[in-house]
């Protein structure tokens, strides 16, 4: 009984609170990237916002009222359905042909050992480094230079310029972010996967196509939709080597003097809007995958 009343007796020691700045400190990092995600959504809600707006005039600045004749009519001004079908094409086209490029360049840097090999990675990253007015002043200077002469001898009242040295503009930048993507997804690779396939009798090709392709694709698909994402928003460099012909964000910099239609916002919108499903669907496929295995 003493020993109960003593026990009673004697105060509870709780353990010491932290400091307000251990309390705070977990915090700081969700807290950081909340406001890091609402700054860049900022901008695209204003975006989306004034797709839906009813601008007085042809510049869609303030807001009147809402409407939805934007979407009902997104191409509806002059030369704005050529130019998103440019932009489009040359996207799509860009993305096929870098993406293809780029995943054997980088297939080949993190699987063979081969002479120019640093000199070949340092190559890559220079479209990254370099500023894209002097590598769009510079890809100009190229196809002007090496244009074929007209077979009259007189000088071309045009550059040689248009959609292909759009493309083709478009596919040398792209190469370089697609190579980076794929060996980050290579670098995780297990190689024991694909060691135990050949081992097992499959071929390289066999192996590649079985093993090594569904792993990396998930890297794959990123670097395409990077890819895709780069092409169709391109103007400086596109604004260089593009001639007379006009992509989506040209027309924009060419109407914007005159007007700010709806319609800009509208398209803009789409894409974004796309952008975000395609990138929905990748990471619910990805993660239908892990669940499975």
């Amino acid at each position: 009984m003493a020993t109960a009343e003593v026990r009673a007796a004697t105060p509870v020691r709780t353990a010491p609170r932290g400091s307000l700045w251990d309390r705070i400190r977990p915090k700081l990092l969700p807290l950081f990237t909340i406001l890091a995600i609402v700054y860049l959504m900022i901008p695209i809600a204003v975006m989306i916002v004034f797709s839906f707006n009813s601008p007085v005039g042809k510049f869609n600045y303030e807001w009147h009222e809402f409407s939805l004749d934007g979407w009902l009519h997104p191409f509806d001004w002059p030369g704005l359905p050529e130019s998103v079908t440019t932009s489009f094409e040359v996207a799509v086209l860009s993305t096929i042909f870098a993406t293809t490029l780029g995943t054997m360049i980088g297939l080949a840097q993190t699987r063979y050992s081969f002479r120019g090999r640093s000199a070949l990675n340092a190559l890559i990253f220079l479209p990254m480094a370099t500023p894209e007015i002097v590598l769009g002043a510079s890809m100009l200077t190229l196809f002007v230079a090496t244009a074929l002469p007209p077979l009259d001898g007189k000088v071309p009242t045009l550059y040689p310029t248009g959609f292909t040295t759009i493309l083709i503009a478009h596919i040398l930048f792209n190469i370089s972010f697609v190579v980076v993507t794929v060996k980050a997804r290579m670098a995780g690779l297990d190689r024991n996967l694909e060691e135990a396939a050949m081992d097992l009798g499959a071929t390289e090709l066999v192996t590649f196509w079985k093993v090594t392709f569904p792993l990396i694709l998930p890297g794959i698909m990123a670097a395409a939709l990077l890819a895709f994402s780069l092409s169709i928003d391109d103007f400086v460099i596109t604004n260089f080597v593009s001639g007379t012909t006009n992509t989506f964000p040209i027309w924009i910099y060419g109407v914007i003097r005159n007007a700010l239609p709806v319609q800009i916002n509208v398209i803009g919108s789409m894409i974004f809007i796309g952008a975000v499903a395609l990138v929905g669907l990748s990471s619910w496929r990805s993660g239908r995958a892990a669940r499975i295995r």
